[in-house]
Formats: C-alpha cells, structure tokens, sequence
C-alpha cells in the first residue's frame, strides 16, 4: 500500500558518485583527485566521476575521449563491479536494517517506505540523517537522501539535495516544489519529449501541469501524457516495492572496432554466454529464454531471442542457442556492439522462495547418457566458477574461447 498524499514517509538514498567513491575508499591516495570510471577504449564512455571530476565538466555517459580532453590530470580507471556490489551490498544492508521495504534502483540508490519504522526510529527525517550517518560511518561512503510522501518527489529531493546533502519536502509543500522545476526533471522526460513539449512553450514542470491533460495525450500518446500530467501533480500511487524481481542478467560489450567476421563475432557470443551463465548460477536461478542483442554500424539495434522448453543455467546451451541466433543475422558491414542476455528467470528449488513448476534444472528424458552429459557440464562449469572466483575472470575459458587476439579489448558492461 502507499502512503497518503499527506503522508511523509518515502525516503530516496542516492550515494554520492558512487563508482568514483568506492575506487577513493580502496586507494587513499585517489582522495582528492578528479576520478573518472568508465571504459577506457576509443568508444568508451563515463560510468561514474567524482565531484573532483566534475568541476572539468565530466558527467556520467560522456564519451571518454571528450572527458580526457576536459580533464587530462584525471585518473581514468575501469570499472570494477565486484567492488562495487560488495559496497552496495553493505549499504542495503543497513537499510535493511530500518526497515523490510527497501526497493533497490540500482548498485546505489533505494527508495525507502518508513512508515512502520517511525515508531521505533523517530520521524522520517530523523531517519534519513540517522542512515546519512551510519552509511558514512560503517562505509565509508557519502549518501544524499531525499524525503517526501511520493516517490517522484523523494527522488527530485535527493537529486537536488546533492551532493553530501538531505532534502525534506514536507506534506502539502510539493506542488510548490515541483512546478518551478526544469520539465526536463520528470520521469520520462527525454530529448525528444522535451523538444515536443518545448513546441507547446512548455519548461517548467509548472508550465506542463497548466496543460489541459487533452493536449499532453494527443502530442506524447495516451499512457505518456497521463502519466507526465499526474506526476506533474505530484500523483504517484506507486508504493515501496521491496521484492522487485529480476527480470534479466545479460552481459553486452561495444567493441573498439567493429566486427565483421562471423566466426569471431561467433566466439564472443560464446565468451559472453559463459558470463551470463555464471551469474544466473551465482543468483540462484535458472532462465528459459535466450536474448541475443546486435548493433550495427549505423548505431541500428535489433534483438533476436528463443525460449527453451525448460529453464537452464549452462553456458553450453545458452552459448549453443545464442550462435543459433547470431547465425540468424546478418552482419552487414560490421557489429560495434553484441549482448547476450538470459530472461523468464526462475528460482531454483530452495532459493528465494519459490516452490513453482521450473525448480529443477533440465534433465534429457530420452537417455541416461544424456542425463549424464548435462550432469558432467554441470559440474565441470561450477568448477570453472571456483576457479574465477579464486583467480579472476581469466583464469579458465573454453578452448573455443582461445583465439581472441583481433578484439582482446571490448569495452565492458554488464546488466540485471
């Protein structure tokens, strides 16, 4: 249930450039300088910058090329998610502590419903400076936390709270504080929403509420205009979810040069298959259908998948449908960035609650042999995740993973 509009008990926590931080925590010697993490190739772009960083102009999703112009004293470093997840790990875990409904957005930032907490903890403010401070003082890490009665207006809190800040919207205050806002400032507002608002004369948050709810459905479409006309109203139902489910884990890459040859683009399928199966097994889960994600040298996108009768974990098979669908495709004049991703995840039998029909892993019903051959990939691909876990992502691959030499370096991400 969500909280009443006059209900102050929704706290956003946004730690404070949070890939940057983590790598100032782990090398002192950082503290102070501009640091920026992000791919550091010719097409790599910026993860994260610390507010160092920042005063040169660099922001997250610039390309890197432009952010060493801007800033050629900074430290340029890649990203290391395993850290990053620990961090974040330690961080929910205090909120966690606060109270059960906690709905991770991402590594580092939540929204918090403390309705049930206030009578133990105080009041919601005085929540949010006691987190600032234990978040600071068991991690290390600087959090901004925004509090108001909707999500909307909690997140807008805490952004402009930033940096090392806490922001209160207090009930019955919001429309004051949302109508003078830049437009831009509301969820779902991009470049192209905001070109087609600016035509109506619209820039504020203010100026969009003033528009009959008509107007907004026939310029964006029904479900956009009702949804931007209720936020800019500050209505927003939406409550505290704190078992978000994860729909997906993928692995995708954008090369330094494009590719062109199938059977390298064929390998890499593969090396990332391995990747993603290692991460559904290390969640826990098994997933029944295989994503295969292509963009091409004019930046055009497509995504091919297939669904298994059954769910799996193992890079064999995963590998083995994701090629199906590469070799699908056509190439064109070259891939710039490939993604392989496992989707319709399920729990396995014991782990997360889940009692449903997909708890066990496939087993072939035509033979024995067969049984044995997906138990032998079993547990020679969970003694492969041993050996990475103890000596790096490196230690161990495929023989069909050797020849790698044309495009050893990709720049890396990765999605949940």
């Amino acid at each position: 249930m969500a909280p009443s509009a006059t209900d102050l008990a929704i706290l956003h926590v946004d730690l404070d450039a949070f890939y940057a931080s983590v790598e100032q925590l782990a090398d002192p010697s950082l503290r102070g300088r501009p640091v920026i993490v992000g791919g550091l190739g010719r097409r790599g772009v910026v993860a994260a910058a610390s507010y160092e960083a920042r005063r040169y102009g660099v922001h997250s999703a610039m390309p890197m090329g432009r952010a060493r112009r801007a800033c050629p004293d900074g430290v340029f470093l890649a990203p290391r998610f395993d850290a990053y997840g620990d961090a974040s790990r330690s961080v929910m875990a205090i909120l966690r502590e606060v109270t059960p409904l906690v709905e991770p957005l991402a590594l580092d930032e939540a929204f918090l419903d403390v309705r049930g907490a206030r009578r133990l903890h105080g009041s919601a403010p005085e929540i949010a400076v006691a987190l600032r401070r234990r978040v600071l003082d068991e991690t290390g890490l600087v959090a901004s936390v925004g509090v108001a009665s909707t999500k909307f207006v909690a997140k807008l809190a805490s952004d402009l709270a930033k940096p090392d800040g806490m922001l209160v919207v207090e009930a019955g205050t919001e429309i004051d504080f949302v109508h003078p806002l830049e437009v831009r400032r509301l969820w779902g507002v991009g470049p192209k929403t905001g070109e087609r608002l600016a035509q109506l004369g619209v820039r504020t948050i203010g100026d969009l509420a003033a528009l009959p709810e008509e107007t907004l459905v026939h310029t964006l479409g029904d479900a956009h205009g009702r949804h931007l006309h209720a936020l800019a109203w500050n209505r927003d139902a939406r409550a505290v979810e704190p078992e978000r489910a994860v729909k997906s884990i993928g692995h995708e890459e954008t090369f330094p040069t494009d590719i062109t040859e199938r059977d390298v683009l064929g390998r890499e399928v593969l090396r990332m298959s391995e990747r993603v199966a290692e991460r559904v097994r290390d969640s826990g889960r098994a997933g029944r259908t295989v994503q295969l994600k292509l963009r091409y040298k004019d930046f055009r996108t497509i995504t091919r998948s297939r669904t298994l009768p059954e769910p799996t974990n193992l890079a064999a098979e995963i590998g083995a449908v994701a090629r199906s669908l590469l070799d699908a495709v056509e190439i064109g004049d070259g891939i710039r960035l490939l993604g392989v991703a496992m989707q319709q995840l399920h729990a396995l039998d014991g782990q997360d609650g889940d009692t449903g029909p997909h708890d066990q892993l496939p087993l072939d019903i035509d033979g024995g042999a067969a049984r044995g051959g997906d138990e032998r990939r079993r547990a020679v691909e969970d003694s492969m995740d041993a050996v990475r876990r103890r000596f790096g992502d490196d230690a161990v691959s495929p023989a069909a993973l050797l020849d790698r030499s044309a495009h050893a370096e990709p720049e890396r991400g990765s999605g949940a």
